[in-house]
């Protein structure tokens, strides 16, 4: 089974940054019809789109709330992508979760079947 590994969450201070990493269990994978992406949830509320990679076409998606701050992008070494956040304050605590499915990348949760663990974020004030 397709697995993903996420890594490197952690705590920070409000202006700082941080960077996920989600590692694809399959090499052979066919990503040119892959797409990952990145949620976030706080406790009792809905999971929410962070940010998509669309493998085929290199097309990226950002949630509003995060445009200009966060940058999803594919480490073909590590069978990965990322997420570097940047410029972190408190409203981005949550926990963060990767996701991938085959065909069109979308920012809604409902269209993903393989999720990893998560990890939490915490940005202090």
């Amino acid at each position: 089974d397709v697995q993903l590994v996420e890594s490197w969450g952690g705590l920070v201070q409000a202006g700082g940054s941080l960077r996920l990493s989600c590692v694809h269990s399959e090499f052979t994978y066919n990503f040119s019809i892959c797409c990952m992406a990145w949620f976030r949830q706080l406790p009792g509320k809905e999971r929410e789109g962070v940010a998509s990679f669309s493998f085929g076409a290199s097309i990226t998606e950002y949630a509003d709330s995060v445009q200009g701050r966060f940058t999803i992008s594919q480490d073909t070494a590590k069978n990965a992508v990322d997420l570097q956040m940047t410029s972190l304050n408190p409203e981005d605590t949550a926990m963060y979760y990767c996701a991938e499915r085959s065909g069109t990348c979308y920012l809604e949760p409902s269209w993903y079947n393989i999720w990893d663990q998560g990890t939490q974020v915490t940005v202090s004030s």
